[in-house]
């Protein structure tokens, strides 16, 4: 990268910035694109440490639209990462890593190995800081038993103090260093003119501390001889207990997705010409490369079997459990395991061309989108802590009139128990763990929003051919015009499968299997969507795969084959048919959407008569064939005017434009790239039974959102009026404040199982 050097982030070693810096290195995190104006620029993922709130994510946000050259932000709280876009030739990622470590957070980058190394040291450091509070207010508990059972006047003054005196020095560390995650996150949050969940918790910290300090060394002064350092600890320990048990929960759902990201190995056997073998970073091979492959191993890139014969477990990417046979010239994919025998492959695609990259950059997307369920609790949470603020305030100075002794633990009880942790926690946290599940499941999306989607779709737009329907893998029935005789039979198979390689539209596949591919050097290729591929042969001619030019008398087709024409110079000269069948569970699939309220409209651009063939098949009322690319825009536009929520699920080129308009879009796996492009989700499983899992699983996902949201509007309608009438001290506030922050996590990890 041309980039200018910048000074290092102070807490992080020359070595680690130079590795950051460097682009080869950065591929693990970063993705390269350029714009329109010829501009470079990286997309990094990071993940952050030290976050707890909606305000934690958009201080950092504050911090890293600062950095120059940074185009656009995303920050997650429940989530811990950032996605960063940022111009090459303006900044570089150690400027991204130093910027939100002046914001007073941790940063790496989004690798496997660095969330191991900051998982870990964040789990060490919440387990050391609950360890000193529990003990510590063991220890002030202890000292303050006698104050609480002796009877009037038992237990003499000077004893007392020194009793307080222990006390204060206990709670010393506990203020000092197990409570310093709230008290820096309110500094933090306070600094850049942001109220956050950490500032009433701190402020209730601080004022119950400088208030017991102030009883312990002067009895007589303003503040009284109560001292409440019990309390204290026990709040900071219950609220370090409550955020330890969300810490670990979100860790197990972390280690779930690393399971998926943690497939690709880092080193790679590059096979030399004189046949020795030197390992290299994966990111370091190219096109044309070598590679051997152990048994147990992953293949590292996208290629093909050069040699040898074995079994691959691609269950990461198409959601089949059971090994597929690989044998010379078969393709392999990222990420899939070698389970038989060392083989050796030839390297087609690197880095992010891969398929398994496109998965892993999906679910990095879709931990940071916002959909309007969280950007709704983001706009309440602010609000409501001022509102906090003002109700403490309130009720200290009434208290201070009914009874000035306990003003400030009334003060302190309201700010503790109303903190909105739960508030903020109860979208992001469900429909993150709703995402792990898809993909899990089979259905990957890039962006979040596809949850609500899914949930309230009130129209889905299928296509037909490569969705409903997948071709058997049989030789296509061919049958020649006889306009063209200087051809033979076995010619034009090979020239029909020539074409059909450079396709993917789903008869071109099974085309392009029929027979071995011809020498034929095409050039000139271009396909349209909806109508199909040509290209130039080295003779000068022109040839055309797809729809027929002019209809020309064949075969009666009864409408239930799909058939494609190839032709040379626009004369006709074969037509290809192919049996289609439904993929399996496409029927129940339908069924049941149908069944749940969703009407299901079948689209496609085949004739009329094989798109109702297929309508009847799956019992579908509505069913248009013969559609061009625009024809289907035009269908799902019109169903958005009438005001319905509309699905499109398909696969092909033509599907790219509809895919696109519709409110939620769903590209099957093995289709074409620029359709998962378009789409908000992939269903690598292909499996149409997926989609109605997936949508049952969307509305438990709201469900639980609302589950949460009314848990948490609950506890604090109940808590709030106790806390009011004094009748909530500070340790029994700091308990409920962290189990209902617990509560609203485990809820949410529900959607996982």
């Amino acid at each position: 990268m041309n980039i200018q050097p910048q000074p290092p982030p102070p807490s992080m070693p020359e070595a680690q910035v130079a590795v950051l810096d460097d682009e080869v290195e950065a591929a693990r995190f970063t993705r390269w694109t350029s714009v329109a104006n010829g501009r470079r620029l990286g997309e990094s993922s990071l993940r952050i440490g030290g976050m707890h709130c909606a305000a934690c994510a958009s201080t950092i946000e504050h911090a890293l639209r600062a950095v120059p050259g940074v185009t656009e932000v995303r920050v997650s709280a429940a989530g811990q990462c950032a996605t960063v876009s940022w111009d090459v030739e303006l900044t570089r990622p150690s400027a991204l890593v130093q910027a939100i470590e002046q914001a007073g957070y941790r940063a790496s980058p989004d690798t496997v190995a660095g969330a191991r190394a900051m998982r870990l040291k964040e789990s060490r450091d919440a387990l050391w800081r609950l360890f000193v509070a529990s003990f510590c207010a063991m220890q002030v508990m202890m000292l303050a038993t006698p104050s609480y059972v002796s009877a009037t006047g038992e237990l003499a003054p000077d004893l007392k103090q020194l009793l307080d005196w222990g006390s204060w020095l206990l709670t010393l560390p506990v203020m000092i260093f197990a409570a310093a995650p709230f008290l820096t996150g309110a500094w933090r949050s306070l600094r850049h003119g942001r109220i956050g969940m950490d500032v009433p918790a701190a402020l209730g910290m601080l004022v119950a501390f400088i208030a017991s300090s102030g009883a312990t060394f002067d009895p007589e002064g303003v503040f009284g001889r109560e001292v409440y350092f019990d309390s204290l600890t026990m709040f900071v320990s219950f609220l370090l207990g409550g955020r330890y048990l969300e810490m670990r929960a979100r860790h197990h759902a972390e280690r779930s997705l690393e399971d998926t990201i943690g497939r690709l190995p880092e080193v790679a056997l590059r096979e030399h010409p004189d046949g020795s073998v030197a390992a290299i970073s994966v990111l370091r091979l190219q096109r044309g490369d070598t590679v051997r492959v152990p048994v147990g191993g992953a293949f590292c890139a996208d290629g093909v079997l050069t040699q040898g014969q074995t079994r691959a477990d691609e269950s990461l990417l198409t959601g089949e459990s059971t090994p597929v046979e690989k044998t010379i010239g078969d393709a392999v994919v990222a990420g899939s395991l070698n389970l038989g025998a060392p083989v050796a492959m030839r390297v087609e695609h690197v880095g992010a061309d891969t398929r398994y990259e496109a998965i892993v950059a999906m679910m990095r997307d879709a931990r940071t989108q916002r959909p309007s369920a969280i950007t709704a609790g983001d706009r309440w949470a602010t609000p409501f802590l001022w509102a906090i603020l003002v109700l403490a305030a309130g009720a200290a100075a009434v208290w201070s009139v009914i009874d000035p002794s306990r003003a400030i633990w009334v003060a302190v009880s309201v700010l503790i128990v109303t903190c909105p942790c739960a508030l903020s926690l109860a979208a992001p946290s469900a429909m993150l763990s709703a995402a792990m599940a898809l993909g899990k499941r089979g259905l990957l999306l890039r962006r979040i929003e596809a949850i609500e989607g899914l949930a309230g779709m009130q129209t889905l737009f299928i296509d037909k051919t490569g969705t409903l329907t997948e071709a058997q893998r049989q030789q296509a029935t061919m049958i020649r015009t006889g306009l063209d005789e200087h051809w033979t039979d076995d010619a034009v198979r090979q020239q029909a499968a020539s074409l059909a390689a450079w396709s993917t539209h789903p008869l071109a596949k099974v085309l392009a299997q029929e027979t071995a591919k011809s020498a034929t050097a095409w050039h000139g290729l271009r396909e349209t969507p909806g109508q199909g591929i040509e290209g130039c042969a080295s003779d000068g001619s022109r040839w055309q795969l797809g729809r027929a030019s002019s209809v020309v008398p064949v075969a009666a087709n009864d409408g239930h084959d799909a058939e494609t024409w190839l032709s040379r110079d626009g004369q006709p000269v074969a037509c290809f048919r192919f049996t289609e069948t439904l993929r399996p569970g496409a029927m129940e699939a339908v069924r049941s959407l149908e069944q749940d309220g969703v009407k299901v409209i079948l689209l496609s651009g085949d004739s009329v008569e094989r798109a109702h063939h297929v309508g009847r098949l799956l019992g579908l009322s509505g069913c248009q064939g013969g559609m061009a690319p625009q024809d289907k825009l035009s269908a799902v536009r019109e169903a958005q005017a009438r005001g319905q929520h509309v699905a499109m699920l398909g696969d092909g080129i033509n599907d790219a434009p509809v895919l696109a308009q519709a409110d939620t879009s769903i590209a099957m796996g093995e289709g074409a790239q620029i359709a998962r492009a378009q789409a908000d989700g992939v269903l690598v499983t292909n499996d149409l039974q997926d989609v109605v899992r997936a949508r049952a699983l969307a509305k438990k996902a709201l469900r639980v959102v609302r589950q949460n949201l009314i848990w948490a509007a609950s506890y604090n309608a109940a808590c709030i009026p106790l806390a009011l009438m004094g009748w909530l001290p500070p340790w029994a506030a700091g308990l409920g404040m962290a189990t209902s922050s617990l509560l609203v996590v485990l809820n949410s990890l529900r959607l996982s199982r």
